[in-house]
């Protein structure tokens, strides 16, 4: 368990401000000096030697100082990997982030097939709270988003962040997808591994590794591939600003993603619309669960209340010696 800060470059500011004080008043700063009629007397009855309790004050007040640096750089504890059992099954979420996942379906619902794919896809991360998740983005490259994790809120937070334009998206290298999500998935153990691979168009050759040689990879593993294609029969809509809408054909290749799914023991599924979307993850989420070990990463817990009352206690120390133990300092 490791001591992380959220904001670390806070510090950038306020430990050299809190450095510069602190050498100033130990350096600099002068107390003033008062005189008094039979000031000897009074030293010498031992009431003058107050010096240690202002620097033991001046020491407080820094460290008071020091403690909301610290809470304003939020702290967390991290454990950045560690293995539970969890009630689940793992999961790769491959992501196709082509220019045609622009296209929108439906004309009484606009959006297009990419912010669909990512709305349903945090639904589907939401409702799987034991799942390690894993997220993979393939458009003419393929790119690891996430390792496999029980950070929902990460999760949720890189899936709604994807946009096309990310890697290059002039393509679609679907074998080369699915060989970065099957690698993501290679080394769980775990009894049941799943990819769902989200695509709504062609393979585009040449690609460094190939849907047959990839599929062929997932049997080895034992990796049951679900595969969802977008669009409808009839193709999709694209909005031209001269133009208005506009339709556009379809080039998904549905024979090659039922045979992905069948030879890896999966399922293929057609998303003709949003609607359609949301009911393939309901149906994929009814799968059945096991029991399994599985790596955690970097699980983050807030350590803002220990700061907290550290910061409190030391605040009531110093309000107790100024004003009801040291009176006058």
């Amino acid at each position: 368990m490791l001591l992380h800060f959220a904001y670390a470059y806070t510090f950038a500011i306020t430990i050299p401000v809190l450095f510069a004080a602190f050498l100033y008043h130990m350096k600099f700063y002068k107390a003033p000096v008062y005189q008094y009629p039979l000031a000897d007397t009074i030293a010498r009855a031992g009431y003058g030697q107050r010096t240690y309790r202002q620097k033991l004050l001046a020491a407080t007040r820094f460290l008071l100082l020091l403690l909301l640096a610290l809470l304003i750089a939020r702290p967390q504890y991290v454990d950045q990997r560690s293995k539970i059992n969890v009630e689940g099954i793992s999961i790769a979420l491959a992501i196709d982030i082509s220019e045609s996942m622009q296209v929108f379906d439906d004309l009484k619902d606009r959006r297009s097939r990419i912010e669909v794919a990512k709305k349903e896809a945090i639904r589907f991360i939401e409702k799987r709270d034991n799942d390690p998740i894993g997220i993979v983005i393939f458009g003419r490259e393929a790119l690891s988003r996430c390792p496999l994790t029980l950070d929902k809120s990460m999760l949720k937070e890189l899936v709604g962040n994807i946009k096309i334009g990310m890697i290059e998206s002039n393509g679609t290298w679907l074998g080369t997808g699915m060989a970065t999500a099957i690698n993501r998935l290679r080394n769980v153990k775990s009894k049941s591994k799943i990819l769902i691979l989200l695509t709504d168009g062609e393979p585009t050759p040449p690609e460094k590794i190939d849907p047959e040689t990839a599929t062929q990879l997932a049997q080895d593993l034992g990796i049951k591939i679900y595969t969802i294609g977008i669009g409808s029969e009839k193709g999709g809509y694209i909005y031209h600003p001269f133009g208005g809408v506009q339709p556009i054909q379809n080039s998904l290749n549905v024979p090659l993603l039922q045979d992905i799914a069948q030879k890896t023991g999966g399922q293929f599924f057609r998303a003709r619309n949003p609607a359609d979307m949301r009911a393939i993850y309901d149906k994929i989420d009814k799968l059945e669960k096991t029991e399994q070990e599985t790596n955690v990463f970097s699980r983050y817990y807030e350590a803002f209340a220990l700061f907290f009352w550290m910061l409190l206690c030391l605040l009531g120390v110093e309000l107790f010696l100024r004003f009801f133990m040291w009176q006058g300092l």
